[in-house]
């Protein structure tokens, strides 16, 4: 679609990479379940030779998700870690990184066990500005790598000012936006080199496919990404893409409804007399609210929580909510909970996670689209049982 960028996210979502099928007139795109394409004569087809490499489903996803970002590319692989992976296998061995100190714990687990012999770490707390600079300055990294908001304690980063302090010594900025969504936030437009996401959680938004993405302005860093990933082999298959082109139609609708929910389960539990602390980006407590309103169009569907009490109070918690899910992940329509000193971060050593507060009696919640009035009685309910 020639004016991708021009319309809104809401009719983005429905129809970049959505146009009907040209062939037969479907509204519905066919799913290209194929591993190979016919040539007419050795070296000679139609910009399809083998699904590994492209795939038509593939590429109209691509479309999308570009658009989406404001991005002129787009790479989508067979889940968050391989896009995560390939921008780290991008970079050659001494690449010197910044790494936020709250981040996903797939992501701290492969810099500290997989990259650790080819790179050099560190990590800083992003929301404080001069601290970042005194790295910039001091360690002069290659590579930072940033959330925001940060999982799972929902810090947010200037974005914009940490980009152009790290464009001025030459360093390259990734942003996993996966937390907020395209529809919230756009980090190449605050300044961010790469923006990855997880389409397992809010992009597809039905807990059924495992994806990742990348989207970037780069053609060079693109086809170096490409290049890795035609060679390493992580890329979606035909049918987990249709699903995330399925599950993105709705993706303007579900964010706003996650993020209505979200705000009311904080100020309900905020109020609650069994909770000592509510971590949410649209909560005037959260400490850096006045940022999150100025980067982001809304405030997403995560919180978190610290109960009163410790590890036997938040397993009573967790073992007597219904509606909310304890399982990992997040992002899907569905209600969500989990405890991520035991779960998402137990890779994370406990002296890291207590500085951090990723404690026993911390829980990480992902607001589905459910009824708000059902799912603050199912934590009313849990709470009482505490």
């Amino acid at each position: 679609m020639s004016n991708a960028k021009k319309i809104n996210k809401a009719t983005q979502v429905i129809h970049v990479g959505n146009e009907p099928d040209q062939t037969t007139g479907a509204v519905i795109p066919p799913i290209y379940q194929t591993s190979t394409f016919v040539q007419s004569s050795p070296g000679e087809h139609k910009g399809y030779e083998y699904s590994r490499s492209h795939n038509p489903t593939r590429t109209r996803l691509e479309e999308c998700l570009a658009a989406l970002e404001n991005a002129d590319h787009a790479l989508v692989t067979s889940s968050g870690m391989a896009a995560i992976s390939l921008i780290f296998q991008s970079f050659p061995v001494g690449t010197k990184v910044l790494c936020g100190d709250d981040v996903y714990g797939g992501t701290y687990r492969i810099l500290n066990t997989i990259y650790n012999d080819r790179f050099e770490l560190r990590q800083v707390n992003s929301t404080n500005l001069p601290a970042v600079h005194k790295e910039l300055n001091e360690y002069k990294p290659d590579l930072i790598w940033l959330e925001s908001p940060t999982n799972p304690m929902l810090q947010i980063s200037d974005v914009k000012a940490i980009c152009d302090a790290s464009h001025d010594v030459g360093a390259v900025v990734v942003v996993d936006n996966t937390f907020m969504s395209p529809y919230f936030q756009n980090p190449l437009d605050l300044g961010a080199d790469m923006v990855v996401h997880s389409l397992t959680k809010y992009i597809n938004g039905h807990s059924d496919v495992v994806g990742g993405s990348i989207m970037l302005n780069n053609k060079e860093q693109y086809d170096k990404l490409w290049y890795l990933q035609n060679s390493i082999g992580p890329s979606q298959s035909p049918f987990d893409s249709w699903l995330v082109l399925r599950g993105i139609k709705t993706l303007a609708i579900r964010m706003e409804a996650h993020a209505k929910n979200a705000l009311e389960i904080a100020e309900f539990l905020e109020a609650h007399p069994k909770v000592e602390k509510v971590i949410y980006p649209g909560l005037p407590s959260h400490p850096q609210h006045n940022l999150a309103k100025k980067q982001m169009k809304g405030f997403g569907g995560m919180l978190s929580l610290t109960l009163k009490g410790g590890l036997e109070e938040a397993k009573c918690f967790l073992e007597e909510v219904r509606l909310f899910i304890l399982a990992e992940s997040l992002g899907g329509v569905e209600s969500l909970i989990e405890h991520p000193a035991i779960m998402t971060h137990a890779s994370v050593p406990l002296e890291e996670r207590n500085k951090l507060g990723i404690t026993d009696n911390f829980v990480r919640v992902s607001v589905g689209i459910e009824d708000l009035d059902d799912l603050k009685a199912d934590l009313s309910n849990a709470l009482d049982k505490i």
